[in-house]
């Protein structure tokens, strides 16, 4: 029997495809990287499917895809070799809520805004880590490839927050990691050895999550906003080690762009939350006391008139605050999620507007500091997808300001494979060979996602 009709017997007619008219969604994302072929695509149920799937895989050597959202915008989930991708979106439930351990058991399809509904109706007392990404992308996805959320400057990058997990191994054998190995709980992932790290920032080349338990945190009754803003790029690293001294912030985040005209500062973003009224007015009185005390009238000032539409749309759950970006017709949008030390934030901030004024266009940034001590930086690009020359500014613009990030000792962000090799050019190369080993030893056949963290363009 051929591989689609092996694909048929696991999953049923209904669940699998490899017509052109499918696969073509599947053979791109929402990003500027070079849409590429994908042979078939699979939507499993079940973890049971899933190891079928793979197994079936290592027999007839075909590459395996695993998709969340697909909203990464660096194409880490459209093939580099062809086969099949793994469209978890029908593994769906929202397994248990742990009220009184603060956790959610969930399996790789839950959608963020899944997880913001079921517990805003069944446990509104308790929240998670929402990302500034559409509510299709699933929570899985984010904390595998270390995204942030809107409570990550108060308790870390999503990843942090991963107690445990069930995972398919390239293999197809079927492994529980964390609390749930020796436990009917899933409240921790130690302390025993940190085995999550080894299917964390992976992108799906070391295996498949079926299920993940992540903490939850307490959800204040109140919360408001303050901005400030400021011509002095320079000042920056000192007003983000401020602020975050006195760890009192929900969500911390900067904000410019060059048009409108009124938008070409530096706004510095305080979201700020308490249980109780006197609480938050507490912590208001705090921020702006502290924010006098940067001396000279015009080095930083409150926006004391924040316009309604923008007041909804910083305290929204997540932050929209990527909305403010320059879309061009085509509705394209792309950026280098730059990890930087926070001293490197001001020459980000003057070669990022001369890398968009060299490609013609409008520069905007939004970044988040990530618990005070490093910030996710954005260098924001939109363009228009159907005109391909303006994609390739994009693309452009995207290689030079993720050099940019390595030679400024910063880190990129969930990078396209181009930029996961200028990472490993620059890496230790005990610690690259040491990435390779780990890869073959846990997929001896080279069927996992095959071309992302790999030293030479070849493949295996």
């Amino acid at each position: 029997m051929d591989t689609f009709g092996q694909l048929i017997d696991i999953v049923g007619k209904d669940r699998v495809s490899d017509s052109q008219e499918e696969l073509f969604i599947y053979s791109r994302d929402p990003g500027a990287q070079p849409p590429r072929q994908v042979d078939y695509v699979v939507m499993p149920k079940t973890v049971e499917e899933v190891r079928k799937i793979v197994l079936l895989a290592n027999r007839e050597k075909i590459p395996i895809t695993p998709l969340g959202g697909g909203f990464t915008l660096s194409a880490l989930v459209v093939p580099n070799r062809g086969g099949m991708v793994l469209d978890m979106k029908l593994m769906d439930r929202i397994i248990e809520v742990n009220e009184i351990n603060r956790y959610a058991l969930i399996e790789p399809g839950v959608s963020q805004a899944a997880l913001q509904s079921h517990l805003k109706k069944h446990h509104p007392n308790l929240q998670h880590s929402t990302p500034e990404a559409p509510p299709t992308v699933t929570v899985v996805g984010n904390a595998l490839i270390q995204g942030h959320g809107h409570i990550s400057p108060r308790y870390g990058i999503n990843s942090d927050m991963i107690n445990g997990m069930e995972v398919v191994l390239p293999t197809g054998e079927v492994c529980k990691i964390g609390s749930c190995s020796v436990s009917p709980s899933w409240f921790t992932r130690g302390p025993l050895p940190d085995l999550p790290g080894l299917f964390i920032g992976w992108y799906g080349t070391t295996g498949i999550v079926t299920k993940l338990s992540m903490k939850l945190y307490p959800k204040p009754e109140y919360r408001d906003v303050l901005a400030f803003s400021t011509d002095d790029v320079d000042l920056i690293p000192e007003v983000i080690f401020k602020v975050t001294q006195l760890d009192l912030t929900e969500d911390f985040f900067l904000i410019s762009q060059e048009k409108p005209d009124w938008m070409n500062h530096v706004f510095f973003i305080v979201i700020i939350s308490g249980h109780f009224e006197e609480e938050l007015e507490l912590k208001k009185s705090i921020f702006k006391k502290l924010f006098r005390e940067f001396k000279g009238e015009e080095r930083v000032k409150l926006v004391k008139d924040l316009h309604p539409a923008l007041r909804k749309r910083f305290l929204d759950v997540p932050p929209l605050a990527a909305l403010a970006a320059d879309f061009r017709k085509g509705g394209g949008f792309e950026y280098t999620g730059a990890i930087l030390p926070i001293d490197k934030v001001p020459e980000a901030w003057k070669k990022g507007i001369e890398i968009s004024h060299k490609h013609g266009m409008i520069c905007s940034y939004v970044h988040q500091v990530l618990l005070g001590h490093s910030v996710m930086f954005g260098f924001n690009y939109s363009f228009n997808r159907a005109d391909e020359k303006d994609i390739e500014k994009t693309r452009k613009a995207l290689e030079e300001s993720n050099q940019l990030t390595l030679d400024l000792g910063g880190m990129i962000w969930k990078g396209e494979v181009g930029a996961q090799r200028l990472t490993m050019e620059k890496m230790d190369p005990n610690t690259a060979q040491l990435i390779q080993k780990i890869k073959r030893l846990l997929d001896p056949n080279g069927i996992m996602n095959p071309g992302n963290w790999e030293i030479d363009t070849g493949g295996r």
